[in-house]
């Protein structure tokens, strides 16, 4: 299923690295950064979400809540978060499922994985609405993070 821009994001709730339930819903009320990524510990997810972190006073200057959902086991996200001290929240998409209701699933990834996220980035705003979505075919390539930045300029 393709996400776009004007669609209500599909609901979901997943557990975090603190092992704690987290659905979108719980996000009512303020914009999302929702981000899609491949697999803990490798270099351009690593690289990914440590511009996140290192740019984190952006977002929340833009009231946004950043969320990354892969689907490593939520034990993984754990270490990884601790590893890379990232300060904001990351989900456990073990199942599959909301990669899937994203759009955001390779069937067939490098190594022969199956079901793997897509990189991915979508601007979800107040009302639970689509503002940006970006789906990448390449694993190496890095969403467009200016484009994000703008899709929540516009939202404030």
């Amino acid at each position: 299923m393709e996400i776009t821009v004007g669609t209500k994001a599909p609901n979901f709730t997943l557990r975090n690295s603190d092992k704690a339930e987290v659905s979108l819903g719980d996000y009512q009320g303020k914009n999302v950064v929702l981000l899609f990524f491949p697999l803990a510990f490798t270099g351009v997810c690593t690289t990914e979400l440590c511009t996140m972190r290192d740019d984190i006073a952006t977002y929340e200057g833009l009231d946004a809540e950043v969320l990354a959902v892969s689907v490593d086991s939520l034990f993984t996200l754990e270490q990884f978060k601790k590893a890379e001290n990232y300060n904001f929240t990351l989900l456990s998409d073990f199942n599959k499922d909301v990669s899937r209701a994203y759009g955001s699933l390779y069937e067939d990834f490098v190594l022969d994985m199956k079901g793997v996220s897509k990189r991915s980035a979508f601007v979800i705003d107040k009302e639970g609405m689509v503002q940006y979505a970006e789906v990448l075919e390449s694993a190496g390539d890095l969403p467009n993070f200016d484009a994000v930045k703008a899709a929540l300029t516009k939202l404030n």
